[in-house]
């Protein structure tokens, strides 16, 4: 297993409110996800960046001290680093050298497993990558192995710019068939007047889990960070009788590199195009708020802080504080309070959404032939029936429906319409 030494850089003049104790909490956090051993975790406060080294010399110099001694592979540093910054400190600790955006890249290539997740990943690390390849420097000198290096590989780290650029817009193309392909889908979904509900928010969150409860998905779930990278979208019925699809997101991270928020809007897409998102919240975890707000930094970024949001306080069963949850509450107020493990007052979570898409439903009593049990499916795949008779005439239904499925049958003459109310 892979040693790594971690830097926690803090500046005086930061205004991050994170502190930097959380920040070093959450590195540790990303580099276990990605399978890493962690030595040893530095903290180191500064007045200010230094151009080249980030940090000053004489810290550099004690960091290849301590990286020798502690026998580590690797050093991760919390900041971005320019390519100028990280090859200098390359030199200057002895040592493989990577960011926290490098650390995040290489746990997304571990957990791609879908060709557009693949696809995704290969784009944002060679994006991330071609500013920092100076000929055979000593990011390629590096290579064979280890943190940094999962993803496009040795060969297509080779290439030259121009393959590299080249390589940049076929995936991009990609991309946008996939997205292509995924927006017929969407239309399709809209024809049948599905609504789509995307679930957001910090990663390990809890938002697989709520999937896997509500949906019975199978998704895979982990306390581990970014678990869920793919996309995924599972069909649910409401209690009410209405249809809707359900997808998860990749989580949320504070921080979240703007190109990478590029690279995954692919992923990012169902949210986009949701008619309601469900914003997963851990309201057991100390650093609640600070999550809330890194989510709709990204929330806002998309263009989607004005879509209609319903807050989960998920994680209910971890709490051991009334007061806590209350306070909660009352802070975000269009919210419910849910365990998604134990599955605790997710009735309630239903009726949210269910209020969401009200004016979205319909109650008909109709004749419909004995001849026609295709439409008697169709009312119980896409709405609720509430009672059924079958008369010498017909087949008496009363059903609850989307409107617009509910029009489009109104118009085949063969069925009759006996009452109608929205």
């Amino acid at each position: 297993m892979e040693r790594a030494l971690l830097v926690v850089i803090g500046f005086k003049r930061d205004k991050e409110k994170l502190r930097i104790e959380d920040s070093a909490s959450e590195l540790e956090e990303l580099v276990l996800a990605s399978g890493t051993e962690v030595v040893d975790n530095i903290t180191c406060i500064c007045d200010k960046p230094t151009p080249n080294l980030l940090i000053g010399k004489g810290k550099a110099a004690e960091l290849g001290f301590t990286a020798q001694e502690e026998n580590v592979d690797t050093v991760i540093f919390n900041r971005d680093l320019s390519g100028t910054q990280q090859r200098n400190l390359e030199e200057a600790i002895g040592r493989k050298t990577i960011d926290r955006t490098q650390l995040i890249l290489d746990i997304f290539a571990r957990r791609a497993k879908s060709p557009e997740g693949k696809i995704q990943v290969e784009l944002a690390q060679l994006q991330y990558l071609l500013p920092r390849l100076v000929g055979k420097g000593i990011i390629l000198s590096r290579l064979g192995g280890g943190m940094g290096t999962r993803g496009p590989g040795e060969q297509k780290l080779e290439m030259d710019r121009r393959r590299i650029r080249e390589r940049i817009d076929r995936l991009k193309i990609d991309l946008r068939d996939m997205l292509q392909r995924r927006a017929v889908m969407r239309k399709k979904r809209k024809d049948n007047a599905v609504p789509v509900i995307a679930l957001v928010g910090y990663t390990s969150a809890g938002k697989s889990t709520l999937l896997n409860s509500l949906t019975g998905a199978g998704q895979v779930v982990s306390g581990n960070l970014f678990t869920t990278l793919d996309p995924l979208a599972k069909g649910l019925q409401l209690p009410n009788g209405e249809n809707v699809v359900i997808s998860d997101t990749v989580g949320f991270l504070r921080g979240l590199p703007h190109h990478l928020i590029e690279a995954f809007k692919a992923t990012l897409e169902e949210a986009v195009q949701a008619d309601l998102l469900v914003h997963v919240l851990d309201a057991s975890h100390p650093l609640v708020y600070a999550h809330s707000q890194a989510v709709f930094a990204v929330l806002k970024e998309l263009g989607l802080n004005e879509k209609p949001t319903i807050t989960a306080l998920n994680k209910i069963d971890l709490l051991n504080d009334g007061m806590w949850l209350e306070k909660l509450k009352e802070d975000f107020p269009d919210s419910v309070a849910i365990s998604a493990k134990l599955q605790v007052n997710l009735d309630s979570l239903y009726k949210k959404i269910e209020e969401r898409f009200s004016g979205r439903m319909a109650d008909l009593e109709v004749l419909v032939p004995a001849s026609r049990m295709d439409i008697i499916d169709l009312f119980y795949r896409q709405g609720k029936v509430r009672e059924i008779e079958y008369l010498q005439k017909g087949i008496r239904v009363k059903v609850n429906l989307p409107k617009i499925l509910s029009q489009k049958l109104l118009l085949n003459r063969e069925i009759e319409l006996l009452r109608s109310k929205s």
